[in-house]
């Protein structure tokens, strides 16, 4: 009875602490369409919401509903897609890796695509292809650190994750090559910016072609989180529980590269987040992958939202988002450290 009781005061504290996050991210999405140089009343984003979700006509102005619609509302939605799903592979990683140090940049995901970028933007195409060459080298480097550690006999996640640090150095001295032989006074700050990570170009496009991969990648992971808390107690564990482990793996290092290679793809790379926010969830619901997935998306979402949200408005010139998420990232995750006295679990 007593065990009863203090699983069903867990589950409640779990459900309280979801729904008053959720709230506070419903606020927060309001809030930054009310944010920045061109000021929108709380009215008139309202009445061009309802017109837009019920299908009404608007008499706002046609430059009211553009912001609204085309400037805030993609970035808005970028925020909180890129937050959300660098988190959940955050989460995943850390899960399957049984290591709270480790990000969703651990297979060289996040030096690939910074290794295409920079091809593209070395020969300056377009924002498309910069974009795509992201993502099909995020792809790539990771691809080889899977094909790579496999190669190795008795291959273990440790291997894994020493052969995605080689393939994330190879493709980091390549990315330091292109920035050698890049024009100085424009294709190098082009590229520096882009690997400082930014939301200001992303539009409707990048939302639907990137959003897609992002989004089919979280289901699938939110469909297996419980097979996550078996394989996160450890190979051995999970295979006497009937888990295939081997296959659970590839799916989990597939689906939180292609989430990451298409977040990284839309807005250059931005780190901690998915360091940090799912330990912020494990103190707030536990290790449970079933409820800890969930909040940390949620969180993630709002974290980035409200970074982006101060990255544009705190002074005339934007900041890139790696260095705010940096900067509160590190002393945080420090924090953490000092405060926390649990064992990994």
């Amino acid at each position: 009875m007593i065990k009863i009781n203090i699983q069903e005061r867990i589950r409640t504290h779990q459900i309280s602490a979801a729904a008053l996050i959720s709230i506070l991210l419903i606020i927060l999405f309001f809030l930054s369409f009310l944010i920045g140089r061109y000021p929108v009343s709380p009215y008139n984003v309202i009445v061009a919401l309802i017109s837009k979700i019920f299908f009404l006509e608007s008499s706002l102005p046609a430059t009211v509903n553009t912001i609204i619609f085309d400037i805030r509302l993609p970035r808005i939605m970028a925020a909180m897609m890129v937050g959300g799903s660098l988190s959940l592979a955050g989460a995943c990683f850390q899960g399957l890796f049984q290591n709270p140090l480790v990000s969703p940049d651990k297979l060289g995901v996040s030096a690939g695509a910074g290794f295409g970028a920079a091809i593209a933007i070395l020969f300056s195409a377009s924002v498309f292809m910069i974009q795509f060459s992201a993502f099909f080298w995020g792809l790539t480097a990771v691809g080889l650190t899977y094909v790579l550690g496999r190669t190795f006999k008795g291959t273990s996640i440790l291997t894994l994750v020493l052969c995605g640090i080689a393939i994330a150095s190879l493709f980091s001295a390549l990315l330091s090559l292109i920035k050698y032989v890049a024009d100085p006074y424009g294709q190098l700050q082009t590229i520096v910016f882009w690997l400082m990570g930014s939301l200001t170009a992303v539009n409707n496009q990048d939302l639907f072609i990137m959003g897609i991969p992002i989004i089919i990648g979280s289901i699938i992971l939110l469909l297996i989180r419980w097979r996550i808390n078996v394989i996160s107690m450890g190979e051995e564990e999970a295979q006497t529980l009937g888990v295939n482990t081997k296959k659970l793996q590839g799916i989990i290092i597939l689906c939180c590269t292609i989430i990451t290679a298409s977040a990284v793809s839309i807005c250059g790379i931005i780190g901690w987040i998915g360091l940090v926010i799912p330990h912020v969830g494990r103190m707030i619901v536990g290790p449970d992958h079933k409820v800890l997935l969930p909040v940390s998306i949620i969180l993630g979402a709002f974290f980035l939202l409200l970074i982006d949200n101060v990255a544009r408005t705190i002074t005339t010139t934007e900041i890139p988002l790696g260095i705010l998420t940096a900067i509160i990232g590190a002393p945080f995750f420090l924090y953490l450290l000092r405060k926390s006295k649990e064992v990994w679990a």
